[in-house]
Formats: structure tokens, C-alpha cells, sequence
């Protein structure tokens, strides 16, 4: 073990620091920047809780030279190695090569590639596919020193600064940082030659020189944003003032037809202020969207609301309410917290952030913030308002519009939603196409139901995929999820009697059954799944471990991201409930397609998800036609599972299209003639009542029905006319009278299919 000189700064800084402990180390002195406000560094404060000798020097030299008084006491550390994890100081050689093992820095780049101070600015903003990071030592260049360990990582399409140091430059730059040290205390580190081909050095990235040119294409536009996302932010002059950019995406030009002008000085075109944020243009003509904004005096909003910022009305606030303010534990140099006061302006720094944000967490589980949030309510008023908001179920997100069909049946006011449902909004399909659902009962029609296109598939999927990978879904914690998944089954059994009066007239299902299997059983399917989410585990396997290496092995089970369910009309809203809510409790999303002729109970069920709050995007149902909408859905390469029940034949043709698309994983559920065999000594009362049950349970539309009867020749005449007894008192008829035993065959095409059958049979037999 060595004794090392931590030289650095924050959180970073602070867990390396932890780490070199837990290996055994001897911190000999923290080297770091003096407090600001009154507050530590996150490192310095670390060491001192620990009584480590902790250093603040404001400088190391004074024009170019080294300030005797400060190295001495660095010397007298007696370190034998720096460790210089996150460093903004300029340290001089006389500290560089002082120890005996000398010195090595982390630098969040792949040297000898982006050298400077704003490496990871500068690897998104030239479009890198590949980021990491490198462990060097140091000398009298400027990241030039040889190198002693690199990692590398893919960066991801939509990355910003913070995204891809989360995700990997800092768990693994620390981790990568200690092994390092290992390296060196083993005597096995090696100095490897920084290459001076593909060497590149780029200036620090500032708020002065962040200012967009939108005189570039698309993706360029996208890689300026997020390249300065969060620090030091794009910016560009919009409505006399300057406006920063966060959160850009690339997106296809179909997706931005409708929009408010939004006029941006130097763009190639005005920008849209969408549903879904601000969309910008390259001079390419393409698109990206960029979800939210930030005003000069520090207020970020959602860019969907930049022509109704500041419209929303005061909520009165309770005692109880007024108490979750943290705010004056965080800025103690604030003599008095006031409405007015600006969480920034008075000191708060990106870590403040995170602490504010789980002192909220801790003191009501219910609000559940992110740090945006923070930043988009930035004064005292603005945060507390906007927690209680969400402490009450009163978010600002845009109420749901719903185009209902309404019908007075059944003692009640059913209202039925008949659109597509994508991203969280009911839509029309393209083109306007739709078609009648008919009741079975009668023959007439319900209503007119959205007919799904390609192209409603294609934004379907995309808006699953975004919720799965960008969105607040992907970021939930599974208990969170679980209570989402309960509340849904909480309020689908507030609405189970409409939910099961929609199920009659749309698929013949009598009411009394619907109530309770169709609608009851869904709902306890939902409960069921919730409880699941946060239980989904994996396991440690012990190995053979190949000394001196120390392993650990073991499984994780995560989400497959988007999944496809095609689902039949038997059991229309609980075929969705089985397949669906497995899907969620995973931490999956959905598009769903119901059986054409059964659509109405999937749209409703769409409505009582969005009010159950589930984000946009993580559900999505749409109308249609198997060769259309099934198809497109087995053929998409951003779909990663589909499940289907249905016929053999269907299946086939569909574990095809998924191997040929993508090799999708495929769950079926084919067709069957399930046998149910009848011996002599059998009861013969409870034979009679089971046979007649395992046939005609829900009018015969049931994946297990017994198919097939056989019954022993002995007592079969016998059981033949006890049946036909029963079948006597049967009674059929409109299944919302509550005397009716037997409903409508769900669809006609399927009752002309039965008739020719049984005809059929009957003339074999006579």
C-alpha cells in the first residue's frame, strides 16, 4: 500500500478518494479548492470527517512560479504517489514530480484525442461515436503525458454532457482511477506514448463562445446543444433576450406539422413550439427537438410552454404543505428564505441540486422530483408551488382531450373513447380512415373506431421507444412503477361496471361474467403484476476465482425496451391485462393492437392509464387490421418482443416476420382442441354440469374449451340426453339482462363459421 496526495475536486473527486481508502491506502493530505460560501468541496469535506489533513490552497503559483510556502507543505505530506481524480488547478512540476511514483491524472477523453478542459463538451459536439476516458501520467504538457489505462464507452445518440458522465465517465473513471493506483502498487503500470497523429486540443467551452450557428445541418445543430448540455449551455437571441437550449433530439420531419411559429434570428427557418417541446431546423431541412428552455434570470421552462409560461394560478398552500421547504438547511448564507428568492442566485450549485432533491424525496416518497425541475422553478415560490402541485395530482401536464361516444345503456352513461392512442393523446388515424364496430346483440353499430395505418404504427413505436430510452418511465424506480400499475387497477375498478358494459355490447360477453372474469380478473392481473416490479431480481454465482483477481458474478434482469402485443377478441380486455401488465411491471412499453372487431374496452383502458398517470409513450393502442397494423408490427426493427395469441397459422407467419426482421423475441399462443374424457363412474351430475361449463363457458370463445368430448359407450346415451336437458333451460339472449346464461357469438363472421361447421357435422352424421 502507498501513501497518496488526493489533488482535486468534487463529487468525483470525493469518491476516489473513498475508494483509495477501502483499498488500504494512506491518504496523507487532500489538495483541493477553498470553500465557497461557506461550504466544503464535496472532497474536502470528506477528508475532514475522516481527519485527513485537508489543503486549501487558492493557488500553487503566482505568474508562473510556484509559491515556496505551499509546496513545502505538500512535501512534507511525505507522498509517494498524486492522484489527481478531478483537478482545476495548475500544479506545479516541482508537486508533478516530487514523488516517488510521481503523478496521474483522469481525463474524460480517448487521448490523444480531445485534449483541454471540455473534453466531453467537445467529444459530443464532433459527433464522436466513441467517448471514455483516460488515465495518464502527468508532465509538463497539456494532457500529453504517456498513458497508463484507457477505457472506452459508445455514446449514445441523444447524450449530453451529463447523460454519458452518469451512464459511464464517472462510476467507471473512478473504478478505472483506483485500478490504476493498483497498477502502480503492483509495479505492473505501464507508460504508453501519447501518438501525436489524431491528436486534437480545443478550447474551453464558456458561455460566451456557446452561442449557436444556425447555419448548419440538423445533426450539427444537435451536437452544438447537447455538447454544452447543461454546462455551459447553447445558447441563442430569441424575442430580445438570451434563450439556452436543452434536451435535443433528432426527429423526423413528419412528426412536426403542427406548431406555433416561434421566430429565431439567423435560423434557416422559424422554429415550432410543438406538444412535445421547441422544434429547430438545420439548413438541411431537417429536424430536432429541443424539450426545454432557460431565461437570462435563471428560469428554465418546458419548451411546449413557451407561449403560456407563467400562466398557471397560485395554489394555496396548507401548514403542512408550507413545511416541506429545505431550502434554508441548503443556503445558509440566506439570512431570510422569501418568496423571491432564487435558489441559484444565492449560491446553489449543481450539488445542491441533488440535495434538495432528495431532502423532498425523503420527506413525502409521493413527490417524485427530478433535477429539472429545480431548475425550472428556480425562486422559493415557483418550488414550493410546483411540489405541492405534484404532491396533490395537479402537474401542469396538458389535460387529456378524449372525443368520447357516449351511450345510455345499461342503467348508466357509458363514455367510450374511439381514436388511436399514441404518445399519451388520442389521435385520428392518418388519412381519417376509421370503421364501425358492431354490437352483436343487434347488428348495429356502436360507433365509428380510428382504422391504424403504417405510418400510425411507425409513431406508435417511436413514441414508445422514446419513453422507454429517454423518458421518465425509463428512469422510474420499479416501486414508483408499482404504484402506478396499482393506481391503474384502482381506477379501472372505480370503472368496472362501465368497463364490462362496454365489454358486452362490443364482444357479446354476458354482463354478470364480464363483471366478474373479463373485468375482475383484468384488474387483479394489474394488482398482481404491481407487486412484482420491484421483486424482479437476479443472482450472485460463486466462481473459481483466478488469484489474485477478485470477481464478482452475477445475473441482472432489466426491461427489453419496446414490445408488440396482438391480442384476440375472446377475452378483449383481459387478454390485454395478461399481456400487458407483465410488460410494465418489467419497466417494458407497449403497443398494442385488439382484435378489430373488439377494440373498445383497449381505448377505454388507454384513457385510464393516462389518468392513472403513466408517461407518455408507455402505452399505446391502436385499431386495426392484422394484415396492416400486425404486420408492420412484426416487421419493425425498433420493436424487441412481440406476444401474440391467436391461430396456428397466424403465428407461424408471424415468428417468420420477427426472425426476418430483427429475430424479435416471439411469445404465442396457437390454437388447440383441448379433449375433455368421460369414463362410466364418473358423477354423473357433476359431468353433465362440467361438460356443458368446459363448452359453452363464455358462449364456447375460450383458448381451453373442451373441443372435444369423449365419453365411454357405456353411459353415453345416457349423458348425451341429460346434456340436451340442461341445454333446454339455457337461456339465450342480450347480455346485459342479468337472467341471460348464453350471449351473441362475438362477431358474425365467426357465428356464420359455427353454422357451417355444426351443419356440416350434422350432415356427416345423419
Amino acid at each position: 500500500m502507498m501513501k497518496i496526495a488526493v489533488i482535486g475536486q468534487s463529487l468525483f473527486g470525493q469518491e476516489v478518494y473513498k475508494e483509495l481508502r477501502k483499498e488500504g491506502h494512506t491518504i496523507v493530505g487532500v489538495f483541493t479548492i477553498p470553500d465557497k460560501d461557506g461550504k466544503a468541496d464535496p472532497l474536502a469535506a470528506e477528508a475532514e470527517k475522516d481527519g485527513v489533513s485537508v489543503f486549501k490552497f487558492p493557488r500553487w503559483r503566482v505568474k508562473g512560479q510556484a509559491i515556496p510556502e505551499v509546496v513545502a507543505q505538500y512535501k512534507a505530506t511525505g507522498a509517494e504517489l498524486n492522484v489527481m481524480p478531478f483537478c482545476s488547478q495548475f500544479i506545479p512540476m516541482e508537486v508533478i514530480d516530487h514523488p516517488k511514483h510521481g503523478s496521474i491524472i483522469y481525463h474524460p477523453s480517448l487521448l490523444p484525442r480531445h485534449r483541454g478542459a471540455s473534453a466531453i463538451n467537445w467529444t459530443l459536439i464532433h459527433g464522436d461515436k466513441k467517448g471514455g476516458f483516460t488515465v495518464f501520467w502527468a508532465d509538463d504538457g497539456l494532457d500529453t503525458g504517456p498513458v497508463l489505462l484507457q477505457r472506452e464507452c459508445d455514446v449514445e445518440p441523444n447524450d449530453t454532457v451529463n447523460t454519458i458522465y452518469k451512464r459511464f465517465l464517472f462510476p467507471e473513471g473512478v473504478k478505472g482511477t483506483v485500478e490504476a493506483v493498483r497498477l502502480i502498487a503492483q509495479g505492473k503500470a505501464p507508460r504508453i506514448p501519447q501518438p501525436e497523429e489524431g491528436a486534437t486540443y480545443e478550447c474551453i467551452q464558456k458561455k460566451d463562445n456557446a452561442k449557436i450557428d444556425w447555419n448548419q445541418s440538423a445533426e450539427a445543430l444537435h451536437n452544438w446543444i447537447r455538447g454544452n448540455d447543461k454546462v455551459p449551455g447553447a445558447w441563442a437571441e430569441v424575442d430580445g433576450q438570451k434563450v439556452t437550449f436543452y434536451g435535443s433530439s433528432l426527429v423526423d420531419n413528419g412528426t412536426t406539422a403542427n406548431g406555433q411559429p416561434l421566430d429565431i434570428p439567423g435560423a434557416s427557418r422559424p422554429g415550432l413550439v410543438t406538444k412535445s417541446g421547441l422544434v429547430l431546423f438545420g439548413n438541411d431541412g431537417k429536424a430536432l427537438l429541443v424539450k426545454n428552455l432557460q431565461f437570462e434570470d435563471g428560469k428554465m421552462i418546458a419548451a411546449a410552454q413557451y407561449f403560456r409560461s407563467g400562466s398557471s394560478a397560485a395554489v394555496e398552500l396548507t401548514e403542512e404543505e408550507k413545511a416541506f421547504a429545505v431550502w434554508q438547511s441548503i443556503l445558509t448564507n440566506v439570512a431570510q428564505i422569501e418568496d423571491s428568492t432564487d435558489f441559484f442566485k444565492s449560491g446553489a450549485a449543481s450539488m445542491d441540486v441533488v440535495r434538495l432533491v432528495e431532502e423532498v424525496k425523503l420527506r413525502a416518497s409521493s413527490c417524485q422530483l427530478q433535477n429539472e425541475d429545480v431548475y425550472m422553478n428556480t425562486s422559493f415560490q415557483d418550488f414550493i408551488q410546483m411540489c405541492v402541485r405534484k404532491l396533490r395530482g395537479e402537474d401542469d401536464e396538458e389535460e387529456l382531450v378524449v372525443d368520447y361516444v357516449e351511450k345510455n345503456i345499461n342503467n348508466m352513461t357509458v363514455k367510450m373513447p374511439h381514436q388511436l392512442f399514441i404518445n399519451g393523446e388520442f389521435v385520428d388515424a392518418e388519412g381519417g380512415k376509421t370503421y364501425k364496430t358492431i354490437n352483436p346483440t343487434d347488428g348495429t353499430a356502436i360507433c365509428d373506431v380510428s382504422l391504424a395505418q403504417i405510418s400510425d404504427v411507425d409513431k406508435a413505436v417511436a413514441a414508445a421507444k422514446e419513453a422507454f430510452e429517454e423518458g421518465e418511465w425509463g428512469k422510474m424506480n420499479p416501486r414508483d412503477r408499482g404504484r402506478l400499475i396499482h393506481k391503474l387497477a384502482d381506477l379501472m375498478e372505480e370503472h368496472q361496471e362501465e368497463l364490462a358494459t362496454i365489454e358486452a355490447i362490443d364482444s357479446g360477453a354476458v354482463y354478470t361474467l364480464a363483471l366478474k372474469t373479463h373485468v375482475g380478473m383484468s384488474i387483479q392481473t394489474f394488482r398482481y403484476f404491481a407487486g412484482w416490479c420491484d421483486k424482479i431480481q437476479g443472482c450472485t454465482i460463486p466462481i473459481n476465482q483466478a488469484r489474485p483477481n477478485r470477481n464478482l458474478t452475477f445475473t441482472k434482469r432489466e426491461p427489453i425496451g419496446v414490445c408488440a402485443i396482438v391480442i384476440p377478441w375472446n377475452y378483449p380486455l383481459m387478454m390485454l391485462a395478461w399481456k400487458t401488465a407483465a410488460c410494465l411491471a418489467a419497466g417494458n412499453t407497449v403497443v398494442l393492437k385488439p382484435a378489430q372487431v373488439t377494440p373498445l374496452t383497449a381505448v377505454k383502458f388507454a384513457e385510464l392509464a393516462a389518468r392513472a398517470g403513466f408517461p407518455k409513450g408507455v402505452i399505446n393502442i391502436l385499431p386495426g387490421s392484422g394484415s396492416l397494423v400486425g404486420q408492420r408490427l412484426s416487421d419493425h426493427p425498433d420493436v424487441r418482443k412481440l406476444g401474440f395469441t391467436g391461430s396456428t397459422e397466424i403465428g407461424k407467419h408471424i415468428m417468420k416476420s420477427c426472425a426476418v426482421s430483427n429475430v424479435k423475441k416471439v411469445s404465442l399462443e396457437l390454437g388447440g382442441k383441448s379433449p375433455l374424457i368421460i369414463f362410466s363412474d364418473c358423477d354423473m351430475d357433476k359431468a353433465v354440469r362440467m361438460g356443458m361449463s368446459s363448452v359453452f363457458f363464455n358462449k364456447g370463445e375460450n383458448c381451453i374449451a373442451a373441443g372435444r368430448l369423449f365419453v365411454e359407450e357405456s353411459i353415453h346415451d345416457q349423458f348425451v340426453k341429460r346434456v340436451v336437458e340442461e341445454m333446454k333451460k339455457m337461456r339465450i339472449g342480450d347480455p346485459l339482462d342479468r337472467s341471460t346464461d348464453h350471449g351473441p357469438q362475438n362477431h358474425k363472421a365467426h357465428l356464420d363459421k359455427l353454422i357451417q361447421t355444426a351443419s356440416l357435422e350434422l350432415t356427416l352424421w345423419l
